[in-house]
């Protein structure tokens, strides 16, 4: 076994907690090194996740949005037809570039990079193995940021040919003609949506009583709305029973709302049934790092129980979001050089869904805040009414504010529409500030653009909004 001269840190998982750690610590002056046991750098969200199915659902989103142009008057050439392997390239190539980017930032940033599978020796040592080969790495502190992996339901094997995780999905060779998707969290709307938009004959199942269940409940109903309008089937309150292999596809039974067994034969079953934490057997419980149903238990600045062992990312108990994951390592690096970060307070964390239309979020939704003993006043404006809206053919959903009665603090805002995604971040600075709805009246928003739809939301809230 080589032994590495001792670094200030060492982060075990490249993805966007870890790496963005590192750049940071590199910034900072720490010497830092990074343990990656895949072939690239950007985890899960660069390489199999947020990126790769971002990019399908652009193309998903041409495509939608060239028929709509030829129901226009323009592309008057025929039928439009997809080159599903070109798309795929492009997604790739996509993925490839941003993984060269990230190794080009932590080289740039002098951080040392081994390649192996990270496991906690000690509090201030980790082994690293590769290909029967043992290198320990020696460091004054550890973070933890391995990240997460898709789960599926009890008894079902994913085995990436039938039976799909998020990466079977973004690596199909073919559109298929029918994919049954069990969970309508966010991974599962948004394949819903690059699918139906492709042309396959999609079919959406959960088991809660709303799609995409963390959001509010007005925003969950609108999307359902949507989904049905383009051709999704979606069932909620619905159990999956059984799923097999049969005939090249899946034969599926579940258990509908109202009792009645159901059964479906699709070409592809997606199970988008939530994530797990890449927690075991990489030596917490050697060094008596404490758990919580596999996630690990910290602080405000992402320290846990050991002394000098921090963690990150999908391995904790915050939201498992990209973005969180970025900023929890900036907290952690800034810690250890004693620059006395600010905590992240987990309620001005943005949510973000992609599917077509896209959901948005920050705070606290309507019956949370309620739960929370405020006064609650909701102002509500749909994007029917916004020019800009009409112009982009993007009518469909709306912008949802909750606010506290007393003093018109801005408590949540949501949204469901054609680029919401963008806009949130004006509602996620002004909760951030602790603003109020006036404060956002009185902001004047540039006309015409869909942001105007959060001004009148905004006005909304107390009966003022002009163009309803």
């Amino acid at each position: 076994m080589s032994e590495q001269a001792p670094f200030d840190v060492a982060i075990i998982g490249t993805g966007p907690g870890g790496y963005v750690a590192a750049i940071r610590a590199g910034q900072l002056g720490l010497k830092t090194a990074v343990i990656e046991r895949d072939a690239r750098f950007g985890g899960t969200c660069l390489l199999r996740g947020c990126i790769p199915t971002k990019a399908l659902l652009r193309d998903a989103h041409l495509l939608q949005e060239v028929k709509r142009a030829s129901q226009q008057g323009l592309f008057k050439t025929g039928e439009i037809g997809i080159d599903f392997f070109k798309i795929q390239e492009r997604k790739s190539d996509i993925v490839g570039k941003m993984a060269n980017g990230v190794d080009f930032l932590l080289r740039k940033n002098k951080v040392i990079s081994f390649r192996g599978y990270g496991t906690i020796v000690s509090p201030s040592k980790i082994a690293v193995t590769r290909d029967g080969v043992s290198t320990e790495v020696n460091a004054r502190n550890i973070i933890v940021a391995t990240g997460s992996e898709a789960k599926s339901l009890p008894g079902y094997n994913i085995d990436e040919k039938n039976i799909l995780s998020n990466i079977g999905a973004l690596d199909l060779k073919q559109i298929p003609k029918s994919m049954l998707i069990v969970g309508a969290g966010a991974v599962g709307v948004e394949f819903a949506s690059i699918y139906n938009s492709f042309g396959s004959k999609v079919t959406l199942l959960e088991i809660l009583p709303n799609i995409v269940p963390l959001e509010d409940g007005e925003i969950s109903k609108e999307l359902k709305r949507v989904f049905t309008k383009r051709g999704i089937e979606v069932y909620t309150k619905a159990k999956l029973e059984s799923a097999k292999a049969k005939d090249g596809g899946v034969e599926v039974t579940f258990q509908t709302e109202k009792g009645e067994v159901k059964k479906y034969t699709a070409e592809k079953l997606l199970m988008a049934t939530g994530r797990g934490p890449n927690t075991v057997d990489i030596g917490l419980e050697k060094i008596g790092v404490t758990t919580d149903r596999g996630f690990i238990k910290v602080n405000e600045y992402m320290e846990t129980n050991v002394k000098g062992v921090y963690a990150i990312g999908d391995v904790t108990p915050s939201p498992l979001l990209a973005h969180v994951a970025s900023q929890e390592g900036i907290v952690a690096v800034e810690k250890i050089a004693s620059k006395h970060p600010t905590p992240i307070n987990y309620n001005h964390v943005p949510s973000c869904t992609y599917c077509e239309p896209q959901v948005a979020s920050v705070g606290l939704n309507e019956a949370k805040a309620g739960e929370a003993g405020y006064t609650v006043k909701v102002g509500k404006f749909p994007f029917t009414a916004i020019g800009k809206a009409r112009i982009e053919d993007a009518m469909d959903g709306f912008v949802k504010v909750v606010a506290d009665q007393k003093y018109g603090e801005i408590l949540g805002v949501h949204m469901i529409g054609g680029t919401v995604t963008e806009m949130i971040a004006e509602a996620v600075a002004a909760i951030a500030l602790e603003g109020t709805v006036d404060d956002l009246i009185n902001t004047i928003h540039a006309h015409p653009t869909l942001a105007e739809a959060t001004h009148e939301a905004m006005e909304n809230v107390f009966g003022a909004a002009i163009h309803i």
